[in-house]
């Protein structure tokens, strides 16, 4: 689906990406993790075909997305962190952007508007933020395109519209769709991602599956001296030490992603020595972790 090969890129003359590699497949809920300022968004942008490479190579279902072909253009859907509505009704931007993807479903669509109880009568600019974005993530789910690049889409939403989102992209998985949800807020994406990637200044510092972690890991709570003193990363909580501990004795405990990150972050030496390289064709560690 995506293939990035020895990408540089920076913005005038400061270097946002240094040879960075990353193959994404389809059937996968990617979560790309990291703090601002990081390259998210910069990686969504490259592979959207709206930032063009330096140098290096992007692939996405043989397109080469700077080009911006048609052909390439209808397969992708990408909700950005900061966008543009017109004033219009929801009927309204469906006539004029629908018949540009040729998988459109009105049907998925008036049943993500009733999950995410967007008023349909109203304009577009009439509604909140919150609704606006929802209505244009319900549409761009509705496209069913084969790859779909959400670039913050909790932001601006308030608990009950994140639970909202949760439930809705629970659904939405399939084989033949690659969806790629950009985020700092890492509990946002906790039971929906099957894979993760980790963006840190530029570089791809982690890349697993979720089946993987779960086998490496184990995420506990304790008291014990002796679990934290053998931890590879730990945090004190008001319910005891939250703790990441080699898998030793096959555990199967639910992940931390936010304590995951963290140990990403802080401690990703240690994680090297549990995530060997592998030659999986869907995720593998990189030589950053």
């Amino acid at each position: 689906m995506i293939n990035i090969r020895d990408l540089n890129f920076s913005y005038r003359r400061k270097q946002v990406f240094n040879k960075l590699n990353l193959s994404l497949e389809a059937g996968h809920i990617y979560g790309l993790l990291g703090g601002n300022g990081m390259g998210k968004s910069t990686l969504l942008r490259n592979i959207a075909g709206l930032l063009f490479p330096d140098s290096g190579s992007i692939t996405v279902n043989g397109h080469t997305p700077g080009l911006r072909k048609p052909s390439f253009l209808r397969e992708l859907f990408m909700i950005p962190e900061e966008f543009f509505i017109p004033n219009i009704t929801i009927d309204q931007y469906v006539k004029s952007n629908a018949p540009f993807y040729p998988h459109f479903d009105a049907e998925q669509l008036k049943k993500y508007l009733r999950d995410f109880e967007i008023p349909l009568g109203n304009k577009l600019q009439d509604m909140s933020y919150g609704q606006r974005k929802k209505a244009l993530i319900s549409f761009g789910l509705a496209c069913n395109t084969p790859l779909l690049l959400m670039d913050e889409p909790t932001n601006g939403l308030d608990i009950v519209s994140k639970s909202q989102f949760r439930k809705v992209m629970a659904g939405v998985a399939d084989a033949g769709r690659c969806i790629v949800i950009s985020t700092h807020q890492v509990k946002d994406l906790e039971n929906l991602i099957d894979g993760i990637v980790v963006v840190e200044d530029g570089r791809i510092l982690f890349h697993q599956t979720i089946e993987s972690i779960s086998g490496k890991l184990v995420f506990r709570i304790s008291f014990d001296a002796a679990d934290t003193e053998h931890a590879i990363y730990a945090e004190e909580s008001f319910k005891g030490n939250a703790l990441i501990l080699a898998n030793t004795f096959k555990e199967e405990t639910a992940i931390d992603l936010e304590l995951l990150y963290k140990a990403i972050i802080f401690k990703h030496t240690a994680l090297a020595a549990l995530f060997e390289p592998t030659h999986s064709p869907t995720l593998k560690t990189t030589d950053h972790v």
